[in-house]
């Protein structure tokens, strides 16, 4: 049971036996109480039990007890009808609240002229009318004023989040920068002495490596995506990102380098969302530089399969992995991962059992 629901049971049965207690002391001073009205003055009391989950269900049921016991000669103030205009404006039911008190106001003074036969005591509960009017003012106001310090503590939380998490993405955006721009450099630097190596050799009529051609694309294709990845910081977004449509030059790009990669695309082709379109595009990335670079393949195979309503990837080769060696997670493989799962999809990275890697996506697509 939650500190709330302790608290309002608390109150219920403080307020059911105050006014039980009262009734009781009428009782022996000559009024009439019967059953009846014991059972109005406790149902009033617990019904407050229930004030958080249906504040005008409660706000309706201690009027109806209070102009109920007082018809049954039982002047007991609507010490419980107080707390259900308070726990109902609290709530936002400003309007109900005040229809209740105006119908209740209104009501009490015939209940009481019904069950009181002494014309002094009925004047007497004509003059209560005033001070019963002040304690619902009194009571609103405190359910409104409660009302309003909660609001603005919770507005005051939601812009402190707010605040924290600007703060974090501009930090993040500056770390990208400086990050964009250091690796710049370096990949400045290797696709120049690429370049120039490359010019070097056809210059003296030499039959120019693999490798050196290789790592010259690469160069060029690490340099565009830097280009791009700064121009996605500083929210431009003219230029195009890569997608599905440059899985063939990606492919192309490697089997250039030396590892003999197949590409084959089944199915029809949707319109795949655009951060779909790119999440595949890195996924099929991530898996061949990590089969160039750790898994001593000499065979790779990518495919992409259009489905009804997802779109599937695997990226396979025959490297030295096996089942028997478990594989121990990097920061690519848990890129992928955390790509996959952030649009809904699913991934498996793991040996196969005839030797070698595959990397399985399944990716939802949304066709409607």
């Amino acid at each position: 049971m939650s500190r709330a629901r302790v608290i309002d049971c608390a109150i219920a049965v403080a307020v059911a036996a105050v006014l039980l207690v009262t009734g009781l002391a009428q009782e022996h001073a000559g009024s009439r109480l019967d059953v009846l009205g014991y059972g109005l003055l406790v149902v009033s009391g617990l019904t407050l039990v229930e004030r958080r989950r249906a504040p005008v269900v409660v706000l309706i049921v201690t009027g109806l007890c209070a102009v109920g016991y007082q018809a049954l000669d039982v002047d007991v103030p609507a010490v419980a009808f107080l707390f259900a205009v308070y726990s109902a404006v609290r709530a936002g039911h400003h309007v109900v609240a005040v229809l209740a008190s105006v119908a209740l106001i209104a009501a009490l003074p015939l209940a009481a002229m019904v069950s009181l036969h002494d014309t002094a005591a009925a004047a007497l509960a004509r003059g209560r009318d005033a001070l019963e009017i002040a304690w619902l003012i009194a009571a609103g106001a405190a359910g409104e004023a409660l009302r309003q310090a909660e609001r603005r503590a919770d507005e005051a939380e939601r812009t402190k989040e707010e605040t924290a998490r600007r703060r974090a993405d501009e930090e993040r955006l500056h770390i990208a920068r400086e990050l964009h721009d250091s690796l710049t450099h370096q990949i400045s630097v290797i696709k120049v002495q690429s370049e120039a190596a490359v010019h070097v050799a056809r210059k003296r009529g030499d039959e120019v490596p693999a490798a050196l051609l290789a790592i010259r694309a690469a160069g060029r294709e690490a340099a565009r995506e830097l280009r791009a990845t700064l121009e996605a910081l500083r929210d431009d977004d003219t230029s195009p990102r890569p997608g599905l449509a440059h899985v063939p030059a990606l492919v192309e790009r490697v089997r250039s380098a030396g590892l003999d990669t197949t590409l084959t695309i089944a199915g029809a082709h949707p319109n795949v969302p655009i951060a779909v379109d790119r999440t595949v595009y890195r996924i099929v990335q991530e898996s061949l530089t990590n089969v160039t670079r750790h898994a001593a393949a000499a065979t790779a195979t990518v495919r992409i399969d259009y489905g009804a309503d997802s779109l599937v990837v695997d990226v396979e080769d025959d490297g030295t992995a096996s089942p028997a060696a478990v594989p121990v997670p990097g920061v690519g493989l848990l890129g992928m991962r955390e790509r996959v799962t952030a649009l809904g999809g699913h991934l498996h990275a793991a040996p196969r059992a005839r030797g070698g890697f595959a990397v399985h996506v399944e990716l939802p697509v949304d066709r409607t």
